[in-house]
């Protein structure tokens, strides 16, 4: 019992916890800036989980400890990576089932460069709150729009931006999420109060992001367009792939699985096995060529440089080197966490919680570093959420302003992180850089920046007292009526 005590009072000082930070912050800045290394985060994630590990233990953490946290990380990872891992698998089915192709067809002859960015925005919200997952909105629609944005010359960077964004804000607007969930049990709330909350300072951030994507888009037209390239496209398309609205029965599947609730991982399988059965009926391809599309991704041979860049992709091994950056990053922050680093640092930053301002801001700021040093946006809405809740209860600040925090700053600054989930996931994903699309993510700065203004106004800051004020004002209103 003795044991147990002293293993839960450890804690390592704060000088420790510095140390590990700059030397992450040091490492990343001189392998990305300085070296142009790019491609190496793992190995510098792995030093950095050495040094964290060689700081803890001089506090008194045991080797048993540091393996505890990195399992626990790994653990965290688990599910998502094997989802990854079935993204790579879907991709090479649904490019040769000509769903992908389908998509990207239809898609050429419908959108205008003028306005795709802004509709790309619009119609990839819709999609994650129907289907309640960002990750599934741009491993199927994301896709395709990358391949749309190719073809009416919009720059990848931009396109992927737009696919974050709108898939994000669906993400965190649907009762099918489960950030959006897990928001709003962290902060004591209820779920739907949670997502009321949520359009005061997510809605205009989707609504700014929108003109923003449309003001972006007035570079482009028509004129911007080499309609000879396209015609080489199209005929590419149809001469190479199966193309018919009958392709869509995918991706509609899709959607209806993820209404109905079911697992984010079987509906990868699934998707995954009607794509192959596609492919066979309408491409004529062979059991043993799909599996090797499925392992070792689709390689499309039309002759066209355009299209066979873009189709060429998918397979469970292209997301190898994503899911091995998503475990080691999830190790270190399992460290990070188990050894109570995480937990010093937010101890640092409570003396600022005084007013609501300061307290919405240090939620702010505390989860964006969690982000960044656990890769992870389920501790950064858990670890400062619990950790700052009594605060809010002391303010009397109900519930679903502390998740709406929590969301606004947790959930959408993940996708920026690099080496955290869901930045790897959508560099996987779309095929674009997490640093060369970051500059586009416009919800991802916006939400944040509006949920701290509301904290330093004390706008839409609700307090139990007016609460129950507006409950008894409308019962009064009801009481005059029947009277």
């Amino acid at each position: 019992m003795e044991n147990k005590v002293n293993k839960k009072d450890k804690k390592p000082g704060i000088i420790g916890v510095v140390i590990v930070l700059l030397f992450l912050a040091i490492a990343l800045s001189g392998q990305i800036f300085i070296l142009k290394q790019d491609w190496v985060t793992h190995i510098t994630l792995i030093v950095t989980t050495v040094v964290a590990a060689v700081v803890a233990m001089y506090y008194g953490f045991t080797w048993e400890d540091i393996q505890e946290g990195i399992m626990y990380g790994c653990n965290l990872a688990m599910i998502p990576m094997l989802i990854l891992m079935m993204v790579g698998v879907l991709i090479a089915t649904w490019i040769p089932a000509g769903t992908i192709p389908s998509l990207i067809y239809y898609g050429l002859k419908i959108l205008s460069p003028k306005f795709f960015l802004f509709t790309v925005a619009l119609i990839c919200s819709v999609a994650s709150i129907a289907t309640g997952s960002s990750w599934t909105t741009g491993a199927t629609f994301g896709v395709a729009f990358m391949g749309i944005g190719v073809g009416l010359g919009i720059p990848p960077a931009m396109t992927a931006g737009a696919v974050i964004s709108g898939s994000i804000f669906g993400d965190k607007m649907s009762p099918l999420s489960d950030s959006t969930n897990l928001a709003a049990a962290v902060a004591e709330a209820d779920l739907f109060d949670h997502i009321t909350s949520m359009f005061y300072s997510t809605g205009p951030a989707l609504l700014i992001s929108l003109v923003l994507y449309l003001i972006l888009g007035f570079r482009f037209d028509a004129t911007t367009i080499d309609q000879s390239q396209i015609d080489v496209i199209f005929n590419g398309l149809q001469s190479n792939y199966y193309i018919s609205p009958i392709a869509f029965i995918p991706p509609i599947i899709v959607v209806i699985l993820a209404v109905k609730r079911m697992s984010g991982l079987a509906v990868m399988v699934i998707a995954s096995i009607i794509g192959m059965i596609f492919a066979m009926i309408f491409q004529g391809y062979g059991l043993g060529e799909m599996l090797n599309f499925m392992q070792n991704g689709f390689a499309s041979a039309t002759g066209v440089a355009e299209i066979d860049s873009l189709l060429s992709r998918g397979g469970l091994q292209s997301m190898m080197w994503t899911i091995s950056l998503g475990f080691i990053a999830l190790s270190f922050g399992g460290v990070l966490e188990k050894t109570r680093m995480l937990e010093v640092l937010l101890d640092k930053m409570k003396g600022a919680v005084k007013k609501s301002g300061g307290l919405i801001f240090t939620h702010a700021i505390a989860a964006t570093l969690v982000n960044i040093f656990s890769a992870s946006q389920y501790m950064a809405i858990i670890i400062p959420g619990r950790m700052l809740v009594p605060a809010y209860k002391e303010k009397k600040i109900l519930p679903q302003v502390c998740s709406r925090v929590c969301e606004d700053t947790a959930t959408v600054t993940s996708p920026l992180v690099p080496w955290g989930l869901c930045g790897v996931y959508f560099t996987g994903v779309l095929g674009v850089a997490t640093l060369e699309y970051l500059p586009f993510v416009f919800l991802s700065y916006l939400a944040p920046l509006i949920t701290v203004l509301y904290g330093f106004t004390n706008k839409f800051i609700w307090k139990e007292g007016e609460r129950d004020s507006v409950k008894t004002y409308h019962d009064e209103d009801k009481a005059e009526m029947v009277n």
